[in-house]
């Protein structure tokens, strides 16, 4: 089994991203799988021009893509992405989209096929807090979820794919008063034990559970 997972370079005035920082000290192997790590750039298109090319070469069984929420406690696998770009800041090229169709002939929502209540009780397992998450929002994490998606309907339809977003790291909340932040380690932990969720679950059903919260 091979694993596609990518992570996000640092974006808006921070001058870090936990997500690649933490695909980065992932191990090579995890179960048995195959873990292929790739840095995407924060911007619209061109992180799926990348994500597409690795595909590609890589014709990985899985895609995990893993992007920062600043503001949330735990990691967070997603539930699905819509088809809109609506961005809050411009990306790391000055672009911002409002409003904007990510693909006309797209579905309007897709539903990640990884195990995500399965993920989401493998890291709080591992001591790290962990909800499913019901949105990925609308700037370029939901945009490389839904692009991904779009790929696997369009042209790659043996892959299973998903995005999990990871909080703050510590350094980069001394600035921001009552906001959550995570450890790189912990970071690479809770990855890490969802990995071991993808690949222990690969072939059956999700868990059967509640894992997200009521909002």
């Amino acid at each position: 089994m091979k694993i596609l997972v990518t992570g996000f370079d640092p974006f808006g005035p921070d001058k870090i991203n936990p997500a690649i920082e933490a695909v980065k000290r992932l191990p090579d192997t995890i179960k048995g799988a195959t873990i292929v790590k790739v840095e995407i750039p924060t911007i619209f298109n061109k992180c799926a021009e990348v994500v597409h090319d690795a595909i590609a070469r890589e014709k990985p069984d899985y895609v995990l893509n893993i992007g920062q929420a600043g503001g949330r406690f735990g990691l967070t696998p997603e539930r699905v992405a819509i088809n809109l770009d609506d961005g809050r800041i411009a990306d790391n090229a000055g672009y911002q989209p409002l409003n904007h169709t990510i693909h006309e002939d797209g579905a309007n929502a897709y539903f990640t096929q990884l195990p995500i209540k399965a993920m989401a009780h493998a890291i709080r397992e591992a001591g790290l807090p962990s909800t499913v998450s019901n949105t990925a929002g609308t700037y370029v994490c939901n945009h490389i979820m839904y692009q991904t998606q779009y790929m696997r309907d369009k042209e790659f339809p043996q892959i299973k794919a998903g995005f999990m977003h990871i909080p703050f790291l510590p350094d980069q909340v001394t600035n921001r008063p009552n906001t959550p932040s995570l450890s790189l380690a912990d970071d690479v932990r809770g990855i890490t034990a969802a990995l071991e969720a993808i690949v222990e679950f690969d072939g059956k059903a999700d868990l059967d559970t509640v894992e997200g919260t009521i909002a």
